[in-house]
């Protein structure tokens, strides 16, 4: 128990340390890096709007087609 606690330790000063250096080492103003982080933001947020949808198209045509080939198969048991 005492080990997991100073992994976490560890991986909070890591991340810590990863942050400040960040601030001082970034190319650009705050205020530029935060545009920019916005911005890539909302383009990932579009990809993947955009694949949850396809995927989605794509699971609803293959429950539709299951149907009505189910469909077909019951009406020509039946018949």
């Amino acid at each position: 128990m005492k080990n997991s606690g100073n992994v976490v330790l560890g991986v909070l000063a890591g991340v810590a340390l990863g942050a400040a250096l960040g601030v001082l080492f970034a190319p650009h103003t705050g205020r530029v890096t935060r545009r920019i982080i916005r911005k890539k933001g909302n383009e990932l947020t579009d990809d993947f709007t955009e694949k949850i949808e396809d995927t989605l198209n794509e699971i609803s045509e293959t429950i539709n087609d299951k149907y009505e080939s189910l469909k077909s198969d019951v009406k020509a048991r039946l018949s």
